[in-house]
């Protein structure tokens, strides 16, 4: 048996909006430049079939897998969250990096959904695991790729 991973709702939402996207409109797309290439003729050098068929391919992978994704998601709704401060999945952490004096926020998300340029970093990353189970105002030093880095939790949102 495969374990649930762990997703916000909004991950999950983002995932089903793309899955419906390939299959209803993307899909029957395909399946016409399919046909038309068909119509032209001779299909060994058509290159328009093959990358119609390559489209397909890539289409049918891309929805296996989403359906496999959230087959196994254990979808985490932050807002219903309240861990009387503590960084748990799902939340975001506004802290300051002790040695530079920045604020950094982050929001803890799955895999999936991790994306640094708009503050989403994996519940896998070594912020984040050094994050999980803290509370505002504690200091935790964390190994980076950079060096260690000490951060101050400021605060902890659930939203």
């Amino acid at each position: 048996m495969t374990a649930k991973v762990p997703i916000t709702a909004r991950g999950a939402e983002k995932l089903r909006e793309e899955l419906v996207q390939l299959k209803t409109v993307d899909r029957p797309l395909i399946i016409r430049a399919i046909a038309e290439a068909r119509a032209h003729g001779d299909l060994k050098e058509n290159a328009e079939y093959h990358a119609a068929r390559e489209q397909q391919s890539f289409a049918e992978g891309r929805i296996k897998e989403i359906d496999g994704k959230l087959s196994h998601a254990h979808v985490v709704d932050v807002t219903t969250l309240n861990a009387n401060g503590k960084v748990v999945f799902g939340c975001t952490v506004e802290m300051l990096d002790e040695d530079t004096g920045e604020t950094i926020v982050y929001q803890i998300v799955g895999e999936d959904e991790a994306d640094i340029k708009v503050g989403m970093i994996s519940v896998n990353s070594p912020i984040a695991r050094a994050l999980i189970t803290k509370m505002e105002g504690d200091v935790v030093t964390v190994l980076v790729p950079g060096g260690e880095r000490s951060l101050e939790i400021i605060e902890v949102r659930y939203v």
